[in-house]
């Protein structure tokens, strides 16, 4: 059985020497992240990513700072037909132009302008709203997404060290959101809305990484019998001896999962069934894809990533902290393999 260590005050992320402090995982972030402590600079990653989705589009909205560059993006996909646009600015050696927040639950404004595209995020207690405009097919590219989420809601945050000192990976992930909005793209109108079951992710990440790395993660929102339900898990990231990156979301509140896996590794059969185990039998889901999201990139022999990232309807059982289970037919979400060197 895993060991989770819970953070229950505010604590410095890295200690004098830039390694953890304390790794663990906090229902609100509480880590205080010195950034100032950090000694390899030259290869801190930080982000702030948005995924809003129902089973038949997906919005990606982001900004990523890996010191070399910057860039701001936004992503819209159709699930059931494989169309796509996309639009991005990009700068090289930002050098802390664009400073993104040192805490993804505290209320905050963000924005990056480049060249025809522009990102804007505000985050407050309950809501958050993310804008960007740009051109994608020689037409305009461009949305609003309201997010909201009670103010008491509770996420996971998680601190994971790596073997070589002074590499870490503080990361949020905040699910839940309802999302409501319009893109534009393609002369089209594309909307989101809770009524199509349309609902936000925010992954956000601080680090810095060894050069290779490989993970799997696995996140979607739901609504059951009026209640909100949802699920993050990440694994293969990391040294998990401190805490594990899964939980259950249920009526605003965290209920810590233990270690996550596959029945059996899904390269090369993507599109068949997905089994998912939890150690302590809270995590039994299947799911059945319908779309397989690949991406990627190869900058030999050096810098690379492939991701398949794929979507599917998920059905099983998982229980809560009080012994409840809940029994889950057919909801949509995702889970990703990701391969990186960089």
């Amino acid at each position: 059985m895993s060991h989770q260590i819970e953070i229950t005050e505010k604590t410095p992320l890295l200690d004098e020497n830039g390694n953890l402090f304390r790794p663990g995982y906090c229902t609100r972030n509480l880590y205080i992240y010195n950034r100032e402590k950090i000694s390899a600079k030259h290869r801190i990653k930080e982000w702030d990513f948005y995924q809003i989705a129902d089973e038949r589009y997906m919005l990606q909205l982001c900004f990523a700072d890996i010191s070399i560059g910057a860039a701001g993006n936004a992503t819209l996909l159709d699930l059931a037909t494989g169309e796509k646009f996309t639009s991005q600015g990009l700068v090289l050696f930002p050098s802390g132009k664009y400073p993104l927040p040192k805490n993804g639950d505290e209320s905050h404004n963000f924005s990056f302008i480049k060249g025809n595209f522009s990102l804007s995020f505000r985050a407050d207690e309950d809501s958050r709203v993310l804008k960007f405009n740009g051109k994608s097919k020689g037409s305009p590219f461009y949305g609003e997404i309201l997010l909201e989420y009670g103010k008491e809601d509770e996420s996971l945050t998680i601190a994971t060290p790596f073997e070589r000192q002074g590499r870490f990976f503080l990361t949020q992930k905040k699910n839940c959101m309802t999302a409501t909005g319009k893109v534009v793209a393609g002369g089209r109108e594309y909307e989101f809305s809770p009524k199509y079951g349309s609902f936000g992710v925010l992954d956000w990440g601080r680090g810095v990484w060894p050069h290779k790395n490989l993970w799997y993660w696995a996140n979607g929102s739901t609504f059951l019998d009026g209640e909100i339900l949802g699920f993050e898990l990440t694994w293969g990231f990391g040294v998990e001896d401190y805490a594990t990156e899964t939980a259950l979301f249920y009526k605003g509140k965290c209920h810590k999962l233990g270690r996550v896996w596959l029945e059996r590794s899904p390269k090369g059969r993507w599109t068949e069934p997905w089994v998912f185990k939890e150690e302590n039998g809270r995590f039994n889901l299947t799911m059945t894809p319908f779309y397989d999201h690949v991406t990627g990139i190869k900058i030999p022999p050096l810098a690379g990533a492939r991701c398949h990232q794929v979507h599917g309807k998920w059905n099983g059982t998982v229980v809560l902290d009080d012994g409840e289970v809940l029994e889950i037919k057919d909801m949509y979400a995702f889970c990703e393999r990701m391969e990186n060197l960089w």
